[in-house]
């Protein structure tokens, strides 16, 4: 069996070194010394410099609204994870989709324009994959109509922008750290804000909105992550340059081996490294997906409609809408395996399965 993603571990001796010490302090939660710890040696890698380590990625985006005090209309991106939409409803505020660009699946810059009423208060946007969204169009916008940007970078751990961490723009970053991620934690998030005072507040946020021992300062909820998840995090961040070159390669190995497949891959953000989080095709038509879907499962090859289907159509509890664009893609992407324990023999492998499901 060939499963679409697998986590990364570390070597077991690495990860019970941290336990040891959690065994000695008995100090399990609540920020302690290997939360912290982490939450310093991130700073250092990503070279940002305010960065909360946090129970996971949809409590962070849930707390960057909160804290913003976002209320109204947020136009977000019909092609993400349903985490990014249900984190807008679950903190009453009203999501309004805006259609994605067909190359690089990020949200369009044009659309969001399109959907701003007076009640549009925030963006809240997808690097889809890790591909950067059109930052720099979103900023001007968001600074015409006075609007807060909040970027859910849930899958874009690495990824820079002209030389500066994807973290950076927007008011507040959040990042996934999710078992399944290229950099993980088991469970954890990450938000990053330039603002120092945003910061302070987040952080009451994460602890309840507790200011001292007797005393509040916000509306909190608990968004503390523990020393366990901690330990993991920092057994595995010597091993992320190691993660990624194995990606690349794997990547690199796909790009030729598929050369031939009736597809496209989405395009990159042209001022942005690559972090290889996934492996995205979009196929000719969503009739080709199925038939490789399907014969792929046949053969213990899973594969991933990643995201399908489209946000705007699909959930329950909202009205349905349907964009054309997102309609579309969504029906012809699918996520091939990639993780950092796929064989390169394994690649060559899927590739031509792949092939010959496609020529039969």
């Amino acid at each position: 069996m060939i499963p679409v993603t697998q986590p990364f571990l570390p070597p077991q001796e690495e990860y019970e070194k941290y336990l040891d010490g959690i065994w000695k302090r008995n100090w399990l939660t609540n920020m302690g010394p290997l939360a912290s710890q982490l939450e310093m040696e991130l700073k250092d890698h990503l070279k940002v410099n305010h960065l909360l380590f946090v129970t996971n990625g949809t409590v962070a985006i849930q707390m960057a609204i909160k804290a913003l005090d976002i209320k109204g209309e947020i136009i977000t991106t019909p092609f993400s994870f349903v985490a990014t939409t249900s984190s807008i409803v679950w903190e009453n505020c009203t999501p309004v989709f805006a259609d994605i660009d067909p190359k690089s699946l990020n949200i369009d810059p044009a659309k969001i324009e399109e959907v701003i009423t007076e009640n549009t208060t925030a963006i809240l946007a997808t690097h889809v994959y890790g591909n950067p969204c059109d930052v720099e169009a979103i900023d001007a916008i968001a600074k015409k109509h006075n609007l807060k940007v909040i970027y859910d970078a849930a899958h874009a751990f690495g990824v820079e922008v002209n030389g500066k961490s994807i973290f950076e723009y927007g008011d507040i970053s959040t990042c996934s750290l999710h078992a399944t991620k290229l950099y993980h934690s088991i469970e954890g998030g990450l938000i990053i804000t330039k603002d120092p005072d945003l910061l302070k507040k987040i952080a009451s946020i994460r602890n309840f909105g507790i200011a001292s021992f007797d005393t509040f300062s916000y509306l909190g909820i608990n968004g503390k992550n523990s020393e366990f998840h901690a330990a993991m995090g920092l057994a595995n961040l010597p091993y992320i340059d190691q993660i990624h070159n194995k990606r690349k390669s794997l990547a690199e190995l796909y790009d030729q081996r598929l050369s031939t497949l009736k597809a496209i891959k989405p395009v990159w953000h042209s001022g942005s490294n690559e972090n290889y989080a996934y492996y995205p095709v979009i196929v000719e038509s969503e009739e080709l997906l199925i038939k490789l879907k399907t014969e792929l499962d046949k053969q213990q090859i899973f594969t991933r409609r990643y995201f399908y289907p489209s946000l705007a159509s699909a959930l329950p509890y909202l009205p349905k809408l349907e964009l054309p664009v997102t309609e579309n893609i969504s029906k012809r992407v699918l996520c091939l395996p990639f993780y950092y324990d796929l064989t390169h023999e394994e690649v060559e492998y899927i590739a031509r399965v792949i092939l010959r499901i496609q020529n039969n």
